[in-house]
């Protein structure tokens, strides 16, 4: 799972943007509390961050005020309710701008494209683009699923670390959608090893008997996404992965460099 990066202080992005930096060290310490699970102290977030406590303190104050935060009984901080809407605007946005990526990823492979987030412990799916055929997949955009049994779910996790999957299959559990769901961590991460292997992850039937996805995470997008297609495994077939991958990654990097435009046109 990505992480914030501490490599460069908040007064150097802030020299080299033009920005604000009291405004730009909310975001990192709020990116910090979600990397942590949420909830995070304030010796946590001055041992990350390298700011002083009373930065933090000042910072975590503000950001609570307005919603964005919030202190939690034990003294620590967590994230704030009014993220919410944010998220589930900037969501559909992304959605929206991952739409013609999608519509041009169904035009090459005939199937119906996907993209999904991993959000908090499960995939959501945020855009589709049905295909054409008369029996084709539909997946509802806002569904929620579980990553063990999804080709999205082992390509946003391939290169999370092993006790980290471990821990988020702990809490989800396994539940077996078909026979030929995979229902055990070990056998889980050995499919995580498989998908940075090949650089593409596979749904055989293990959500949906009869269907496969084939699945590729896009690289260095703001938040963790990957980009999918789905339809009968009687079409998408071996001869027909070797055939549709290399779309699919096509289309991820250009969907990354269209959302890296997004994030700096206002710059």
């Amino acid at each position: 799972m990505p992480t914030s990066s501490s490599s460069t202080s908040g007064a150097a992005r802030s020299a080299q943007s033009g920005g604000v930096q009291s405004l730009e060290r909310a975001f990192d310490l709020l990116e910090r509390m979600a990397d942590a699970g949420g909830e995070v102290g304030l010796s946590e977030l001055a041992a990350s961050s390298g700011l002083p406590l009373p930065t933090i303190h000042r910072l975590m104050r503000t950001l609570v005020g307005c919603g964005y935060a919030r202190q939690q009984p034990n003294r620590r901080y967590a994230l704030g309710p009014r993220l919410i809407r944010l998220g589930e605007s900037a969501s559909r946005l992304l959605g929206t701008w991952a739409r013609p990526s999608l519509a041009k990823l169904v035009e090459a492979t005939g199937e119906t494209a996907n993209m999904a987030l991993l959000d908090g412990d499960e995939i959501v799916y945020v855009a589709q683009v049905p295909s054409k055929h008369s029996m084709r997949m539909f997946t509802e955009v806002g569904r929620r699923v579980l990553p063990h049994s999804t080709g999205v779910g082992k390509a946003l996790l391939a290169n999370t670390p092993p006790h980290e999957v471990r821990a988020l299959l702990a809490r989800t559990g396994m539940p077996a959608a078909t026979e030929k769901t995979i229902t055990t961590p070990e056998e889980f991460l050995r499919a995580l090893e498989e998908v940075r292997r090949t650089g593409y992850a596979v749904d055989d039937n293990e959500q949906e008997i009869g269907v496969r996805c084939l699945a590729v995470p896009v690289p260095d997008s703001p938040t963790a996404a990957a980009i999918s297609i789905s339809g009968p495994a009687g079409r998408v077939t071996d001869s027909a992965t070797e055939r549709i991958v290399p779309v699919l990654q096509q289309v991820a990097r250009e969907l990354s460099a269209a959302l890296a435009d997004n994030g700096t046109a206002a710059g």
